[in-house]
């Protein structure tokens, strides 16, 4: 018979857009309970990503035109979400690794009792809205507490994997962003790819998968990271500020964007596939029409994972095929430290969260 579910819980609280200082530390957070179709999941670890510091800071609004270190001060835009505005206090976190603890009515999905992760971008397209979504940790509570609410039809169950919770936990925000993107960018064997802020952890995903797919990895990485990046399988490695060749690169996959994206376009060959999924550097650009127009470029926004494309993920996932590089586990309590190192790209790879242990 499984154990009683605890009334109260131990998490973090976003309060309203800014500093770490909007991170609220509670005990007494109710432990919600699964509706119809949902599940209840035991967080046993969280990744630290881009995408709640930059909702924290509120840099998603139109309004925030710089960079995400530009932008560390915090924004007061009220449309600093992935969607708009948020509703406050909303408990972040887009990478889960958790136990299914509890279903709801005819919810559908992996048991009690399995080990579960789940995309950051949770697929729910409409006839009105075919790209549609909700995000975990912004449109709905996420892992930054010891339990968390899911769309049961959304979890993938990863209990036959090789892989740690922490190592998981690492996964699906990173490694969902970089799989869609090299999908979308439809990156084959023996292809010419150029992954753009390779040492971070979408980038060095993307190193890792584009290898599995068995193209030619050419990645763009600061000089004290590089060396991670070569052993994530990346066949040659640039300075980030390097001039690139023109037209070299059959796929550009970037997260980067900035100043520098010119660049980037100039050094497609013809027919080549620019994909994007992050703007660290800034996300007004400029380049030549003529170059895209000429060249016959296809450039891809990425957000909107099919379900499809993750669940390919989790295959590999479940074979151990690909192993995340976790550079830091620090305790849930500890996350405005975590996000201050991510933020100041101490460490190659990836940094993990562990909440309190749950006691009955």
């Amino acid at each position: 018979m499984p154990e009683p579910l605890p009334v109260l819980m131990s998490g973090v609280r976003l309060i309203r857009h800014g500093g770490p200082e909007a991170l609220v530390w509670s005990d007494e957070i109710p432990v919600p309970r699964p509706g119809p179709g949902e599940a209840l999941v035991r967080v046993l670890a969280a990744g630290v990503n881009n995408t709640d510091i930059n909702t924290r800071i509120g840099w998603y609004a139109k309004a925030v035109t710089g960079s995400t270190e530009d932008a560390a001060g915090g924004s007061a835009a009220e449309d600093g979400g992935w969607a708009g505005a948020l509703s406050f206090p909303r408990i972040q976190g887009g990478d889960l690794c958790g136990e299914v603890v509890a279903l709801g009515a005819e919810a559908e999905g992996p048991p009690l009792g399995a080990r579960v992760i789940c995309p950051i971008n949770l697929p729910e397209p409409t006839p009105d809205a075919p790209t549609g979504f909700r995000a975990l940790g912004s449109e709905l509570d996420g892992a930054f507490a010891q339990f968390c609410v899911v769309p049961a039809r959304h979890l993938h169950d990863v209990t036959a994997s090789p892989l740690s919770d922490v190592e998981l936990a690492a996964m699906p925000c990173a490694y969902g962003t970089a799989w869609n993107l090299l999908s979308r960018a439809g990156v084959a064997p023996g292809e010419r790819v150029l992954i753009t802020g390779a040492s971070g952890g979408v980038g060095l995903a993307a190193v890792q998968l584009a290898c599995h797919l068995g193209a030619h990895v050419t990645a763009l990485a600061g000089g004290a990271k590089q060396a991670a990046v070569r052993e994530a399988g990346a066949d040659d490695v640039l300075a980030r500020d390097a001039v690139l060749p023109p037209r070299a690169f059959d796929a550009a996959i970037d997260v980067v964007g900035g100043p520098r994206w010119g660049g980037v376009i100039e050094a497609l060959a013809p027919g080549g596939r620019y994909a994007v999924s992050g703007a660290i550097a800034g996300p007004v650009v400029e380049a030549d029409l003529r170059t895209i127009y000429l060249n016959d470029l296809t450039l891809f926004g990425c957000t909107f994972q099919p379900a499809e494309v993750f669940a390919r993920l989790v295959g590999i996932i479940n074979a151990g095929l690909i192993r995340p590089l976790v550079a830091r586990i620090y305790p849930l309590r500890e996350i405005a430290a975590a996000q201050a190192d991510f933020a100041a790209k101490r460490f190659a790879g990836k940094l993990v969260l562990l909440p309190p242990e749950v006691h009955p």
